[in-house]
């Protein structure tokens, strides 16, 4: 006759339960994650802004990354960055204020550029403009 031997208990944790739990959720996240996009960030505007004392020297940046320098009514061009340094510090008398205008669809990391540079220059007094209503 057979002897059979009494069962013993396994002294082993039986983890292929919590590798497939694990896996599905990998599954999950990898299939979700691509829906997921970026906000876009949307600068706020303002209702009513602060005047100015004096009569600002003005950078425009235009959407296509080109810098305009205008000293009340009349706006020169500037060919890169360095043109425009040296076209604002011809213009710039008085410790007067220079303000810095760019288009809305513009980087913000551009305007910081822009702003950075003239703070290199020497000109403290730079501030960033408020278009009203738009």
């Amino acid at each position: 006759m057979l002897q059979r031997r009494p069962r013993r208990m396994m002294n082993q944790m039986n983890v292929v339960p919590y590798i497939d739990v694990m896996l599905v959720l990998l599954v999950i996240f990898m299939a979700t994650a691509p829906m997921f996009t970026p906000g876009v960030i949307e600068v706020p505007s303002v209702t009513r802004a602060s005047q100015v004392d004096s009569t600002p020297l003005e950078i425009s940046i235009e959407a296509n990354g080109r810098y305009f320098v205008g000293d009340g009514g009349e706006r020169h061009a500037a060919a890169n960055l360095d043109a425009l340094l040296a076209e604002v510090k011809t213009r710039l008398h008085d410790n007067r204020p220079v303000v810095v205008t760019a288009h809305r669809d513009l980087k913000y990391s551009e305007v910081v550029k822009v702003a950075d540079r003239l703070h290199e220059a020497g000109i403290v007094r730079v501030a960033l403009t408020v278009r009203q209503g738009a």
